[in-house]
């Protein structure tokens, strides 16, 4: 189903923080239409090379290369064991270049520059291009993603993320984070960028071997993005991302709306599949309905019957008790 859709809003009045309440994807029309490299794209595709260029600090970086076999989609090999792809090490000219000598070829290798953090890489950037989230309290920082035709493999990102396109075009196809088991999930370790990726090939998908993908389908939401689009993706919501062009640049922010002295989730969820997965079926109801009682429901709820003094951790989380926390189980790891 199309993407609801926005238009018309500068960049410095964004509703983030009601985007980020509704928890729904939204498409957000133009709102970088006048940076200065989605200008310099607009011109040609060598003046998005030369704009970048203008700003290149020359650090060192990490990028993905693949050959022209993995036809732009750094995945797995076929038993999910190793990668199909190389991690370089190199400089932005380089890659910049490389990318420029094989923009016309039909099956290029595979170049993708990912999550740089722009304020390293490319100092003076961000002022030139900025889409207003300090304005709004935000702090986010800026990353950039640079590639030819790319496919990012559906995952999702613990983070609200506002990706902005400045280059080249871009397909998003969404699904709800309810969505997980119909998208089979591929192995935690490899991953081809960090996040655990659905294994089905949205080009090619195996029905017979995925079945439960047409399911996912049903509950999909797409939209191409032109240059100077943007797309707010709610915290946890799997997208696949679909570069079009012989070259394309995406700008990306991400931010969490709780506070940064709370934990990160991801371990809490390899700790509990270590402690409690593996365990007699009548035990994991019983840490289903305790995990219920002290996580997933109300959070006053566990400790809304006690003297507020006898709370502690029932009670919500400040800086010092998420010291405490943090100290505590590092000791009972460590044992």
């Amino acid at each position: 189903m199309p993407m609801r859709t926005l238009e018309g809003l500068d960049a410095d009045a964004l509703p983030l923080a009601a985007l980020a309440a509704q928890g729904q994807p939204v498409v957000l029309r133009g709102i970088a239409r006048n940076w200065g490299l989605v200008q310099a794209g607009l011109r040609s595709t060598q003046h998005a090379f030369d704009y970048l260029r203008g700003f290149d600090a020359g650090v060192p970086l990490q990028y993905s290369f693949g050959g022209p076999e993995i036809e732009g989609r750094p995945f797995y090999n076929a038993d999910f064991t190793q990668l199909n792809f190389e991690v370089r090490r190199g400089l932005l000219a380089q890659v910049l270049d490389e990318i420029s000598q094989n923009l016309l070829l039909p099956r290029p290798p595979t170049y993708y520059v990912a999550s740089l953090l722009i304020e390293r890489a490319l100092p003076g950037f961000a002022q030139a291009n900025d889409a207003g989230l300090a304005g709004q309290g935000i702090d986010a920082s800026a990353s950039i993603w640079i590639g030819n035709r790319v496919t990012a493999s559906c995952h999702y990102d613990t983070p609200d993320n506002l990706a902005c396109c400045a280059v080249g075009r871009r397909q998003f196809t969404l699904f709800p984070p309810a969505q997980i088991d119909n998208l089979y999930p591929g192995p935690l370790e490899p991953t081809p960028g960090g996040q655990v990726v659905s294994v089905v090939d949205f080009d090619r998908p195996d029905f017979e071997r995925h079945p439960r993908f047409r399911q996912a389908l049903a509950t999909a939401q797409s939209a191409v993005l032109e240059p100077g689009d943007a797309i707010f993706i709610p915290s946890m919501w799997w997208h696949h991302v679909r570069s079009l062009e012989p070259f394309n640049v995406l700008v990306n922010y991400w931010w969490r709306s709780s506070p940064a002295f709370l934990g990160v989730p991801l371990p809490a969820l390899q700790h509990a599949m270590w402690a409690i997965r593996d365990l007699p079926a009548q035990q994991k109801q019983a840490w289903a309905a305790i995990f219920d009682y002290y996580v997933f429901g109300p959070g006053g709820r566990a400790g809304q019957h006690l003297p507020e003094a006898a709370r502690g951790e029932l009670a919500p989380f400040d800086e010092t008790q998420a010291r405490r926390m943090r100290a505590m189980l590092l000791g009972r790891l460590n044992r």
